[in-house]
Protein backbone atom coordinates (compact mmCIF):
# COMPACT_ATOMS: atom_id res chain seq x y z
CA UNK A 1 0.00 0.00 0.00
CA UNK A 2 2.93 2.36 0.54
CA UNK A 3 3.77 1.97 -3.15
CA UNK A 4 0.32 3.27 -4.02
CA UNK A 5 0.77 6.38 -1.85
CA UNK A 6 4.22 7.03 -3.30
CA UNK A 7 2.90 6.64 -6.83
CA UNK A 8 -0.06 8.86 -6.02
CA UNK A 9 2.30 11.66 -4.99
CA UNK A 10 4.55 10.94 -7.98
CA UNK A 11 1.46 11.59 -10.13
CA UNK A 12 0.10 14.55 -8.19
CA UNK A 13 3.32 16.58 -7.92
CA UNK A 14 4.03 16.70 -11.69
CA UNK A 15 0.38 17.62 -12.33
CA UNK A 16 0.60 20.56 -9.93
CA UNK A 17 4.00 21.56 -11.35
CA UNK A 18 2.56 21.49 -14.87
CA UNK A 19 -0.33 23.76 -13.96
CA UNK A 20 1.89 26.10 -11.95
CA UNK A 21 4.47 26.20 -14.76
CA UNK A 22 1.92 27.15 -17.40
CA UNK A 23 0.40 29.85 -15.17
CA UNK A 24 3.83 31.20 -14.18
CA UNK A 25 5.02 31.42 -17.80
CA UNK A 26 1.81 33.10 -18.91
CA UNK A 27 2.25 35.69 -16.18
CA UNK A 28 5.97 36.11 -16.86
CA UNK A 29 5.49 36.65 -20.60
CA UNK A 30 2.55 38.98 -20.06
CA UNK A 31 4.59 41.06 -17.61
CA UNK A 32 7.59 41.18 -19.98
CA UNK A 33 5.32 42.20 -22.87
CA UNK A 34 3.73 44.95 -20.80
CA UNK A 35 7.14 46.28 -19.74
CA UNK A 36 8.01 46.88 -23.38
CA UNK A 37 11.70 45.91 -23.14
CA UNK A 38 12.40 44.03 -26.36
CA UNK A 39 15.60 42.38 -25.12
CA UNK A 40 13.97 41.01 -21.97
CA UNK A 41 10.90 39.77 -23.84
CA UNK A 42 13.02 38.12 -26.51
CA UNK A 43 15.15 36.37 -23.87
CA UNK A 44 12.09 35.18 -21.94
CA UNK A 45 10.46 33.88 -25.12
CA UNK A 46 13.66 32.04 -26.07
CA UNK A 47 13.98 30.45 -22.64
CA UNK A 48 10.32 29.52 -22.60
CA UNK A 49 10.46 27.93 -26.05
CA UNK A 50 13.80 26.14 -25.74
CA UNK A 51 13.80 25.01 -22.12
CA UNK A 52 10.54 25.47 -20.25
CA UNK A 53 8.00 24.16 -22.75
CA UNK A 54 9.99 20.99 -23.53
CA UNK A 55 10.45 20.39 -19.79
CA UNK A 56 6.74 20.95 -19.15
CA UNK A 57 6.00 18.61 -22.07
CA UNK A 58 8.11 15.86 -20.51
CA UNK A 59 6.37 16.39 -17.18
CA UNK A 60 3.03 16.17 -18.99
CA UNK A 61 4.06 12.98 -20.78
CA UNK A 62 4.89 11.35 -17.45
CA UNK A 63 1.31 11.81 -16.27
CA UNK A 64 -0.35 9.13 -18.46
CA UNK A 65 2.30 6.61 -17.43
CA UNK A 66 1.90 7.19 -13.70
CA UNK A 67 -1.87 7.52 -14.15
CA UNK A 68 -2.09 4.18 -15.93
CA UNK A 69 -0.02 2.61 -13.18
CA UNK A 70 -2.33 4.06 -10.52
CA UNK A 71 -5.44 2.79 -12.31
CA UNK A 72 -3.81 -0.60 -12.72
CA UNK A 73 -2.92 -0.81 -9.01
CA UNK A 74 -6.43 0.11 -7.92
CA UNK A 75 -7.99 -2.28 -10.42
CA UNK A 76 -10.25 0.20 -12.18
CA UNK A 77 -11.29 -0.37 -15.77
CA UNK A 78 -9.22 1.39 -18.42
CA UNK A 79 -12.45 1.75 -20.41
CA UNK A 80 -14.07 4.02 -17.83
CA UNK A 81 -15.58 7.09 -19.44
CA UNK A 82 -13.75 9.57 -17.18
CA UNK A 83 -10.45 7.99 -18.17
CA UNK A 84 -11.24 7.91 -21.89
CA UNK A 85 -12.40 11.54 -21.91
CA UNK A 86 -9.31 12.66 -20.04
CA UNK A 87 -7.09 10.77 -22.51
CA UNK A 88 -8.76 12.58 -25.41
CA UNK A 89 -8.34 15.90 -23.64
CA UNK A 90 -4.70 15.05 -23.00
CA UNK A 91 -4.17 14.49 -26.72
CA UNK A 92 -5.68 17.92 -27.37
CA UNK A 93 -3.47 19.37 -24.64
CA UNK A 94 -0.36 18.06 -26.39
CA UNK A 95 -1.58 19.33 -29.77
CA UNK A 96 -2.31 22.82 -28.50
CA UNK A 97 0.97 22.82 -26.57
CA UNK A 98 2.81 22.26 -29.86
CA UNK A 99 0.76 24.98 -31.53
CA UNK A 100 1.59 27.34 -28.67
CA UNK A 101 5.27 26.51 -29.11
CA UNK A 102 4.98 27.48 -32.77
CA UNK A 103 3.14 30.74 -32.01
CA UNK A 104 5.73 31.66 -29.38
CA UNK A 105 8.39 31.19 -32.04
CA UNK A 106 6.50 33.50 -34.38
CA UNK A 107 6.16 36.02 -31.53
CA UNK A 108 9.88 35.82 -30.86
CA UNK A 109 10.67 36.48 -34.53
CA UNK A 110 8.20 39.38 -34.61
CA UNK A 111 9.77 40.91 -31.49
CA UNK A 112 13.21 40.64 -33.07
CA UNK A 113 11.89 42.29 -36.23
CA UNK A 114 10.27 45.05 -34.19
CA UNK A 115 6.69 44.53 -35.35
CA UNK A 116 4.29 42.39 -33.30
CA UNK A 117 0.84 42.10 -34.88
CA UNK A 118 -2.10 42.00 -32.48
CA UNK A 119 -3.48 38.95 -34.27
CA UNK A 120 -0.39 36.98 -33.29
CA UNK A 121 -0.75 37.97 -29.66
CA UNK A 122 -4.42 36.94 -29.73
CA UNK A 123 -3.41 33.48 -30.95
CA UNK A 124 -0.78 33.15 -28.21
CA UNK A 125 -3.29 34.18 -25.55
CA UNK A 126 -5.95 31.88 -27.00
CA UNK A 127 -3.62 28.86 -27.02
CA UNK A 128 -2.41 29.57 -23.51
CA UNK A 129 -5.98 29.97 -22.24
CA UNK A 130 -6.97 26.78 -24.01
CA UNK A 131 -4.09 24.93 -22.35
CA UNK A 132 -5.24 26.13 -18.95
CA UNK A 133 -8.85 25.14 -19.65
CA UNK A 134 -7.80 21.69 -20.87
CA UNK A 135 -5.60 21.16 -17.82
CA UNK A 136 -8.41 22.16 -15.49
CA UNK A 137 -10.87 19.92 -17.35
CA UNK A 138 -8.50 16.96 -17.03
CA UNK A 139 -8.03 17.71 -13.33
CA UNK A 140 -11.81 17.89 -12.91
CA UNK A 141 -12.23 14.50 -14.58
CA UNK A 142 -9.54 13.01 -12.39
CA UNK A 143 -11.22 14.45 -9.31
CA UNK A 144 -14.63 13.13 -10.36
CA UNK A 145 -13.43 9.55 -10.79
CA UNK A 146 -14.85 6.83 -8.58
CA UNK A 147 -13.11 6.38 -5.23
Amino acid sequence: MEHYQLLKYAHLIPAVLLLAGVVAHCFMLWKAHRAGDVAVLSRKLRVTRHYSLPALGLVALSLPVSGWWLVHLVGLSLGASWLLYSAKLFGLLMLFGLLLHDRLGAWQKAVAAGDVPQRLLRFVVAYAALLLVLLLAIFALMGAKPA
